[in-house]
């Protein structure tokens, strides 16, 4: 039987019990697409960012529930995620998020040292987040210059396999705690949302790649701004486009032993598009540039390709 972490197990049960709640009590009050979607780490928020929105259906007084499925995937790449999360009183928000990633280019790695990288090795992540909204509302306050803020926090545990023996030798560890604030302004007269969000993390791609680095000065968290923008075309349909700055703790160890630029972690961008044909379901479909991933072993390319992502909420 695979033994799961505590911290899954109880967020599990959390989600369970809650989300059962949600479906005998909530009902929508929300405009349509103003709740976000289902990030790749499981809040709300856009699909690489989260916004101070807190995802579901339910408003104030409200339980409600989420679940999504992702499939994202590039030249080299492929990222699997799959997730739920519970939203109280438009104001908390928990959520809980798996993701498996394709490594197969890292056995590569093998001909730089010995690591044992096995053939077609996946690295797991499992990342608990919490959202609690402080200020403002978003739809409320769309005629006021106040944007809703939120803050956040998203634990997250890798299980990198094979790829063990890699992150020892860059001294990063396997788990993790994000910290954020996110301001969301939803103008309704202009039909736009913007949000910016600045992170205090140590991830190296997210966390697929573990925390930290021992490289002096690289194993501390450092802020690293998000930006996501989206136009609401009609009701059920928008547009839009996210930038994510990323900490590149891993690029200095990689030149200190020789490896030059090989160990590099580019920012993120994609441009996207959101349709919700009720209330219940949401497609977000979106070009993705991750930039360089490991470019020592991918022939310096940039990871570009798509990001295909659905989510049910009530």
């Amino acid at each position: 039987m695979t033994h799961r972490p505590p911290f899954t197990r109880l967020a599990c049960a959390a989600a369970l019990a809650l989300a059962a709640t949600s479906l005998a009590h909530a009902d929508t009050g929300k405009l349509l697409l103003t709740g976000g979607v289902s990030t790749i780490a499981g809040s709300a928020g856009g699909g690489l960012t989260p916004w101070a929105v807190i995802g579901s259906n339910a408003t104030e007084g409200e339980v409600g529930f989420t679940g999504y499925a992702t499939r994202a995937a590039t030249q080299d790449y492929g990222l699997t995620g799959y997730g739920v999360a519970v939203g109280w009183n438009d104001r908390v928000e928990l959520s809980l998020a798996r993701q498996d990633f394709d490594a197969s280019p890292a056995v590569a790695l093998n001909g730089i040292a010995p690591f044992g990288v096995t053939p077609g090795q996946h690295i797991k992540m499992d990342v608990l987040g919490v959202k609690l909204k402080v200020a403002g509302d978003a739809v409320l306050d769309s005629d006021r210059w106040m944007p809703q803020i939120a803050v956040g926090l998203e634990h997250k545990r890798v299980r990198p396999g094979s790829l063990g023996s890699v992150l020892d030798f860059l001294g990063a560890r396997t788990s993790g705690t994000d910290v954020y604030v996110s301001a969301t302004k939803l103008l309704l007269a202009q039909s736009l949302l913007v949000n910016g969000t600045l992170r205090y993390t140590n991830a190296n791609q997210n966390g697929l790649l573990g925390f930290g680095s021992a490289a002096p000065g690289k194993n501390s968290r450092s802020l690293q701004p998000e930006f996501s923008v989206a136009y609401l075309i009609n009701k059920n349909l928008a547009v839009g486009a996210e930038v994510r700055f990323k900490p590149n703790n891993l690029q200095t160890l990689g030149a200190a032993a020789g490896l030059g630029a090989a160990l590099r972690e580019d920012d993120w961008k994609d441009i996207f598009i959101a349709w919700a044909p009720s209330k219940n379901l949401s497609l977000t479909l979106a070009y993705v540039d991750l930039g360089r991933i490991v470019p020592g072993i991918t022939n310096n390319r940039r990871q570009t390709g798509y990001y295909l992502s659905a989510q049910v909420a009530f």
